[in-house]
């Protein structure tokens, strides 16, 4: 088939997905050979013939993609300017992790690289939300969670050890963290579409996330989904930023330019990306350092080499980098629209992926 048609399979798998309500629009972007090959939108923001079209820039909210986006680059930075090391307990940096602790608590053991690896033993998500009213009261029931494995034997997705991890990296920043991540990630990469916190008069061109009819009992439209970066008013390690396709690209760029030819002109050296993209303990889990790396089904398809980084956002977002193919895929969707029950989206994220391959 020539590259016309290849190309048609992509617009068909998501025409398909929409069809099919997995969600009501999305935007869409592939780096290949160094530049943008394919940028564009399909959909709406939601199911009524009246909602605005969603543009090849339409900014989403990006859930869990904070955690490479801004929390794993901020690790990598420090890392890079010897500011973090990998080693050290986070009770080092948050003693109040530790404070009220016996001295054999398996909680003395966590250190920044179980936090980054997802296997620190902490949970993989608690609803802090329902008891707190405040970020202070969030954070201190952060501090005082107990492990459910010891550090480094189980390889559990968690939510909670990437909030913390974001404090943790605080310290290192003496600073808020969003302005750190803007002045040093967001801004040398001009990605002027990325941050927390959208204005008010910004929301209403971002696709909502959901009808919540339980907890804030409104349409979350440009504000954070995620209740509790919500609580912990918009800004978290593990949720919370809002970006679009360009700007994913960018950032893609920046890591694939990195680790090829131009690399001593970059924000990130290759050997840094390089040790974050190598998986960790147990043998045979998927996590590297804050990055995801295809599993066996894994939602990049199957042409992404073993070589290759990547994340997945809860609202229904997606980036993957391929190190080795030189390849990025970035999704953007609004699945959770107007509730987050749907899943369809396991099944459209392979599918796209491998169409886009196969179109290169």
């Amino acid at each position: 088939a020539d590259s016309k048609t290849r190309v048609a399979a992509v617009y068909r798998v998501l025409t398909e997905a929409i069809s099919a309500h997995a969600f009501p629009g999305c935007a869409f972007g592939v780096l290949a050979g160094g530049s943008v090959v394919l940028q564009d939108a399909l959909g709406r923001f939601t199911y009524e013939d009246a909602a605005p079209v969603v543009a090849p820039d339409t900014v989403y909210d990006v859930a869990s993609i904070t955690k490479v986006l801004a929390t794993t680059a901020a690790a990598m930075l420090l890392y890079q300017r010897g500011r973090l090391d990998l080693e050290t307990p986070l009770g080092e940096l948050l003693p109040g992790f530790v404070a009220d602790r016996t001295p054999d608590d398996p909680a003395r053991r966590v250190r920044l690289r179980h936090l980054l690896a997802h296997n620190s033993g902490l949970p993989g998500y608690v609803e802090f939300f329902r008891a707190v009213p405040n970020a202070d009261s969030l954070y201190q029931s952060l501090l005082e969670l107990s492990l459910e494995a010891a550090p480094g034997t189980r390889a559990e997705y968690s939510d909670p050890g990437f909030m913390l991890l974001g404090k943790a990296l605080e310290v290192l920043m003496e600073e808020p963290f969003a302005g750190w991540v803007h002045r040093e990630i967001l801004q040398p990469l001009g990605m002027s579409a990325t941050g927390f916190c959208p204005p008010l008069d910004e929301r209403p061109f971002i696709p909502p996330t959901e009808e919540d009819t339980w907890f804030r009992h409104r349409r979350i439209q440009g504000e954070v989904q995620d209740e509790n970066t919500w609580v912990l008013n918009g800004v978290a390690g593990h949720a919370g930023l809002f970006s679009n396709v360009p700007d994913l690209l960018k950032f893609a760029g920046e890591i694939l330019g990195a680790v090829g030819q131009d690399s001593n002109l970059r924000l990130f050296e290759s050997p840094t990306i390089w040790h974050f993209a190598q998986r960790q303990d147990p043998i045979g889990s998927s996590p590297a350092l804050g990055w995801d790396t295809p599993s066996k089904e894994s939602s990049s398809g199957r042409y992404f080499s073993e070589h290759s980084i990547g994340h997945l956002g809860f609202s229904g977002c997606s980036l993957w980098i391929d190190l080795e193919d030189r390849v990025a895929v970035a999704l953007l969707t609004n699945r959770t629209w107007p509730e987050r029950g749907c899943q369809l989206i396991k099944e459209v994220r392979p599918a796209f992926h491998n169409v886009v391959r196969e179109a290169l």
